[in-house]
């Protein structure tokens, strides 16, 4: 266990945090020796942790970033662009270099002190809260059970904490007054994008072990275009790309009341509950593989496709292939072509209609014109295998999941982003659905359910 001297490492720090700092780095440092206490860590670990936290706090930004470039510390583009981010991990190299810390524990917790992150080992959570509930902090709500609850059960003061920070960020969540629904409304319009490619790069950093790249969007730009920016690591996209997802988002963001996620937000909405309870419904009805996700089934079944079929322009070769799928013979053998067909359109899906008008365009830019070729035949000869093997002889057409997921697959977005990608055009339907809901019934839906099974008599429980 390592010793270290507080009083000399305590009057160093006060020469480069300024008054108001240095106070509150003392109380993080009592509240983290109090936690450790509580919770069994080790003392000193805890108090060096909380004492050294914002040991970079009070270095100029631009100071900041020269001590990471000579150092050869990483810097996202994000923390470039908000250097004030940088004092926490900026802390955990004058930690290090300056106080001669080797703990790697009170490295780390000095390093996500602020942003805090996924599986956080004890004295990561003892210094994220003692942060946050340290004596002289009265600004957040609830300090007093928050403050309780961290010497109980420190994951629940955790959650307690996040879903205050939340609450800051929407003073009225349960209001259901229209003008609060509107602006709730196109706030999630809003950070909807940036919630699925942050979500994203998060996802594939701290589970993937990939590099993290934040970029934050421009005003300037559209939303495809932003959504392209952030989520490629040069920032860089052509006008036809950005076009085309412009086209794909206006496409699927509305389509009736009668789609699952839409009516769910109905249902819930005529409960009277709030915005994001209502939104939160409709996205686990997105989630669903019947739904939002479709278009990577279509995505999978061609990659399936592409292993048995030799030559893409063979309609022969092609033909026996979807047999064999309809006959639940390959890929997933659930007897279905996916992206084939739709509950509504026989004739033909205008969206899709619209969409593949641009998705030849777009795969002669990528080069992709073998894959073209593949879907366009499918979409031909589907329909005739379906009339031949079903006897199914109204319309079936492909639908835009059939092209959707083709086009994303050309704009190199990870299949991750697929469903999140529905949900960010969705969400402007689900509110126009969700307004209307509140304005013109303001009663409760509930389906009624026939039962089909004929009458019997009741057989009591003894004798069953």
């Amino acid at each position: 266990m390592t010793e270290y001297n507080f009083i000399k490492i305590e009057k160093k720090l006060s020469k480069y945090l300024d008054e108001a700092r240095f106070s509150h780095t003392l109380g993080v440092m009592y509240t983290c020796a109090s936690l450790a206490m509580v919770h069994g860590y080790d003392l000193q670990a805890a108090q060096i942790a909380g004492l050294l936290h914002d040991s970079a706090k009070c270095i100029p930004n631009k100071k900041k970033l020269k001590i990471c470039a000579q150092n050869d510390i990483p810097v996202t583009n994000f923390e470039r662009e908000h250097p004030f981010l940088l004092h926490a991990k900026l802390g955990a190299y004058i930690a290090a270099e300056k106080y001669g810390v080797t703990d790697k524990e009170v490295l780390s917790a000095i390093t996500y002190h602020t942003t805090a992150k996924p599986e956080m080992a004890l004295l990561e959570k003892i210094v994220y809260i003692a942060d946050y509930i340290e004596p002289a902090r009265d600004k957040a709500p609830h300090l007093a059970e928050i403050r309780k609850l961290a010497f109980q059960d420190l994951n629940e003061c955790i959650y307690e904490i996040l879903k205050d920070t939340l609450l800051y960020l929407d003073k009225n969540p349960d209001d259901i007054a229209l003008p609060n629904v509107l602006r709730q409304c196109l706030n999630l319009i809003s950070v909807f994008p940036l919630l699925s490619v942050y979500g994203y790069q998060a996802y594939n950093h701290y589970s993937c072990g990939k590099s993290l790249y934040i970029h934050n969007p421009k005003k300037d730009l559209s939303t495809a275009e932003n959504i392209l920016r952030m989520l490629r690591p040069d920032k860089k996209y052509s006008h036809l790309e950005a076009k085309i997802l412009d086209l794909a988002l206006i496409l699927h963001m509305e389509h009736g009341g009668g789609n699952n996620s839409t009516f769910t937000t109905r249902v819930v909405s005529s409960s009277g509950t709030d915005t994001y309870s209502a939104v939160a419904a409709a996205l686990g009805s997105l989630k669903g593989p019947k739904h939002g996700g479709a278009n990577i089934k279509v995505v999978s079944m061609f990659n399936d496709m592409k292993k048995h079929i030799k030559d893409f322009s063979d309609e022969d070769e092609i033909r026996v292939y979807l047999r064999k799928l309809l006959h639940k013979e390959v890929f997933d053998k659930r007897g279905l072509i996916y992206g084939m067909g739709h509950a509504v359109y026989s004739v033909s899906d205008p969206r899709a209609q619209v969409l593949k008008g641009f998705v030849e365009k777009l795969a002669k830019e990528k080069g992709r014109m073998k894959d073209y070729q593949l879907y366009a035949n499918v979409e031909h000869l589907a329909p005739e295998v379906i009339a031949q093997e079903r006897r199914i002889y109204k319309g079936v057409s492909a639908n835009v999941d059939f092209y959707s997921g083709f086009v994303y697959s050309m704009l190199d977005l990870p299949l991750e982003l697929y469903t999140p990608m529905f949900a960010v055009a969705r969400i402007v339907g689900w509110s126009a659905h969700r307004m209307e809901e509140l304005i013109n019934v303001d009663k409760i839906i509930r389906p009624a359910y026939k039962n089909v099974l004929d009458p019997s008599e009741y057989v009591p429980l003894s004798d069953r």
